[in-house]
Formats: C-alpha cells, sequence, structure tokens
C-alpha cells in the first residue's frame, strides 16, 4: 500500500500548528534589573485562552499516528516480525533525536549552570526547552501498546475507543469529584489513545464506510465540548493554564476527548476535498519536506524564541507594548516572521547534525531471535520514566542539571539500541523514509 499523503498532511499540519500556537502565546518581558520573564498570556488576557480551540491539533497527529502505525504492524506481522522488534524500530524512530536534542540542551545547562548562570533563568530557558516533552511519553506508551490494541482491534473494532473513551469519563469523573490521586494519569493514555485507535479504525474502513458517521464525531464532540465547557465544570482553554482547576490538559479532561472526537470527524469530512488537493504534485511538494522535518521541527521550535531574546530583549531593542494591547497584537506578525526565519536557519543548520542517527536507524534493525529483546522493554521504561521527567520538570529543575533523568534517558536510548546489530539488507523497491515521517 502506498503512503496516505492525507495522513502526512495531518501530521505537517498538527506540528505546524503546535509551532505557530507555542509562539503566539509566548510572551516576554524585560525587567529593570536586565531579567526576562515569560509572562502566561492565556491567564493574564483570558480571552485568548478561545484561541486554543484552533490550535489543540495534537488529536489529529496522534489519529495519524494510529493510521501508521496500524499499518506498520500489519505489515510486520505478515513478515512475521515480532512486538519487541517493531516497538524497539518505532521507539528508536522518536527516540534518536529526542536524544540528540536533549544531549545539546542538557550540555548547555551543564555549561551555563558550572559558569554560574542566574539559576532562576535558567530553569526558565531549561522549561522552555523541554515544554513540548509531554507528547513524547505518551506516543511512545501507545506505541508498544499497539500489538495489544490492534489485537483488540481487530476483534472488537469500533468498540475498542467506545470502551476506552468510558474508561476515561469514569476516570476523569473520580479526578474532578474526588480528586483521587493518579488516576488522572491513566487519561493521558486513555484520552489520547482513543484518537489513535480511531486510527486503525480510519485505516481499515470502519470510519468510512457508514458516510454519516463522521459528521456524527463532528457534531455529538462539538456538542458535547460545548455542554461542558458551559453546563460543566470545563475551561474553555484546550492548553494548561496556571492555576486553572479542573485543566483540560493535565491530565487530558472529558473535554479534550470531546474536542479529539470532534476533530476526528472534522478531519474525515475533509479529507476528499485535501487529498484533491494533495494530488497536485506543487501542493505535495510543499507539504512533504514539512511533514520530513516533524521532529526536528517539534523539538527545536522554541530555541529560535531564547535566540531572539538574547538578541532583542536583554539588549533592550525589542518594543515592549502592554501584554495584550492592540500594539502587541500588531508586533506579533514580525515576530512570528522573524521566530520562522530563524527556525528555517536552526532546521538547516542541523541537517548534518541527523544524519548519525538516522544512519544508525538505517544501518541496523532488532533481531527478532535476539535473546536480548527484553532490553527493549527494559529501555523504553527507562526512556519514558526520563521523558516524563523533563517534560514536567524541565532540562534545569532549580536550576541545577538533572542528573537522575540524564541518565536515565542515556540508559533507555543505549538498552533500545543495543539489541540492533543486524546489518539491514535494503530493498530497492521501499522508499526510505525519514525519521520524522516515519514516527
Amino acid at each position: 500500500m502506498s503512503r496516505d499523503r492525507y495522513v502526512d498532511f495531518l501530521r505537517a499540519w498538527a506540528i505546524g500548528l503546535v509551532v505557530l500556537g507555542h509562539w503566539l502565546i509566548t510572551a516576554l518581558v524585560r525587567e529593570p534589573d536586565g531579567e526576562i520573564r515569560a509572562p502566561e498570556l492565556l491567564a493574564t488576557v483570558p480571552w485568548t485562552q478561545w484561541l486554543t480551540l484552533g490550535f489543540q491539533i495534537m488529536p489529529l497527529f496522534f489519529l495519524a499516528g494510529g493510521h501508521a502505525a496500524g499499518g506498520s504492524w500489519t505489515r510486520a506481522r505478515a513478515a512475521g516480525g515480532t512486538a519487541a522488534g517493531w516497538v524497539g524500530a518505532r521507539a528508536l524512530r522518536l527516540l534518536l533525536p529526542a536524544a540528540v536534542y536533549s544531549c545539546l540542551v542538557l550540555s548547555a545547562v551543564g555549561i551555563c549552570s558550572t559558569v554560574g548562570v542566574d539559576p532562576n533563568t535558567l530553569e526558565l530557558v531549561g522549561w522552555a526547552m523541554a515544554m513540548q516533552f509531554w507528547f513524547l511519553p505518551v506516543y511512545l506508551l501507545l506505541s508498544a501498546l499497539t500489538p495489544p490494541l490492534h489485537a483488540a482491534h481487530r476483534r472488537w473494532g469500533l468498540l475498542v475507543p467506545v470502551a476506552m473513551g468510558a474508561v476515561a469519563l469514569v476516570a476523569d469523573t473520580l479526578v474532578v469529584t474526588v480528586h483521587t490521586p493518579y488516576v488522572g494519569l491513566l487519561d493521558y493514555v486513555l484520552v489520547w489513545g482513543v484518537a489513535y485507535q480511531l486510527g486503525f479504525c480510519w485505516r481499515d474502513g470502519l470510519l468510512t464506510e457508514r458516510r454519516p458517521l463522521p459528521a456524527a464525531l463532528a457534531a455529538g464532540g462539538g456538542l458535547a465540548f460545548t455542554a461542558l465547557i458551559t453546563l460543566g465544570p470545563f475551561p474553555v482553554s484546550l492548553i494548561l493554564v496556571t492555576g486553572q482547576t479542573p485543566s483540560n490538559t493535565d491530565p487530558p479532561s472529558a473535554a479534550m476527548l470531546a474536542w479529539a472526537v470532534a476533530q476526528v470527524g472534522l478531519c474525515l469530512l475533509a479529507a476528499p476535498a485535501v487529498r484533491r488537493l494533495l494530488d497536485r504534485e506543487r501542493v505535495w511538494r510543499a507539504v512533504r519536506p514539512v511533514g520530513g522535518a516533524s521532529m526536528t521541527l517539534y523539538l527545536w521550535h522554541m530555541l529560535p524564541v531564547l535566540i531572539v531574546a538574547a538578541a532583542f530583549y536583554l539588549t533592550g531593542l525589542a518594543p515592549e507594548p502592554t501584554l495584550g494591547s492592540v500594539a502587541w497584537w500588531g508586533l506579533r506578525l514580525p515576530w512570528l516572521l522573524v521566530l520562522g526565519v530563524v527556525l528555517t536557519g536552526v532546521v538547516r543548520a542541523l541537517r548534518p547534525l541527523e544524519r548519525g542517527p538516522a544512519l544508525l536507524y538505517e544501518r541496523t534493525r532488532p533481531d527478532p531471535d535476539s535473546p536480548r529483546l527484553w532490553l527493549t522493554w527494559l529501555g523504553l521504561a527507562a526512556s519514558v520514566t526520563a521523558l516524563t521527567r523533563f517534560a514536567t520538570r524541565g532540562f534545569a529543575p532549580d536550576g541545577r542539571f538533572p542528573v537522575l533523568p540524564a541518565l536515565g534517558l542515556l540508559l533507555g536510548t543505549t538498552l533500545l539500541t543495543t539489541p540492533r546489530r543486524t546489518t539491514v539488507r535494503q530493498n530497492p523497491e521501499k522508499p526510505k523514509e525519514t525519521l520524522g515521517e516515519a514516527a
């Protein structure tokens, strides 16, 4: 089966809106003493929380991920592949670029800490460079669960995401009403897992064989979301706002689940028209590079903010109108343009650096007969734990180097790489995938 251009488009669209959204809501202020702080736009200007309805697009990334993973695992099973070998390969597609990124950022943190950079500044920078990491442990867990989830899909079809959604609603009810500890952690896998599981259903035609179903998903999810934010206890913001309880993202709430279902329905309704556009080679040539560089864009998109902050805010060159004023919004366009130019330079500069992980991935593969495949699961556990720590505390918690998470990520990546010793025999008929496209 050839690659579905629409699935690649969804991945590129999701990454593009995440980058744009993060840049749009990032606000910087230079204090009289020269310190740079980042006030929270969504909390300071509450109406901007409505903007998150357009920018919270990650359900589509999980939908596209489930579609791609379902096809990949089906092909691996048919070829006699093992679950551990397949999971290890999928995990490395994410972990290799993430490990390179983390290594460089942690090296910078270590140097800055050694030379005495202000701990508060270092902590803020470390948080900015790790804020996007929440996605990685969740996606890795869903990748690891793909074999049993896909087995359930083959047996029960649409009943699986329905059941996952029902359990997620029960868990969220316990979180909101009686504040049951740790139960909310389930919703990270269940809510995002519904979109991932719907990706299986989409690929196998279960969402499109009944023509009213996409419209029902869009309308039903939209109406449920409206009810939950107007009649229920949930806020409109689909991005975490400090002090807002309950939150729609920490953990993912019933409102987030409803919005994810609505997005899936809208995505399916838009598919025929967008596919016609993607059949035009000029349009496809513009979309494909974004999908191929998706991991690079996702990981590195906050670095331009730090570069611009150093160049214009630390030097006092940047104009600073009142946050949320007409003048402030007027400056958003040049702000976004400058960041886009800087990110383009960053991506080009990273191309030689990306060849190492890509070469390692292309030249090695898991050996299904290896007695060390259990290392895959241990390495995955260590990596997920470390990435979760970075996502919640940043790369410089309290302005210090995070020794244990850094060692955990190193251990996890090493263990996942260790079983990959057998040289790959390249199939000349199979088109190459970049790490970003394959993820």
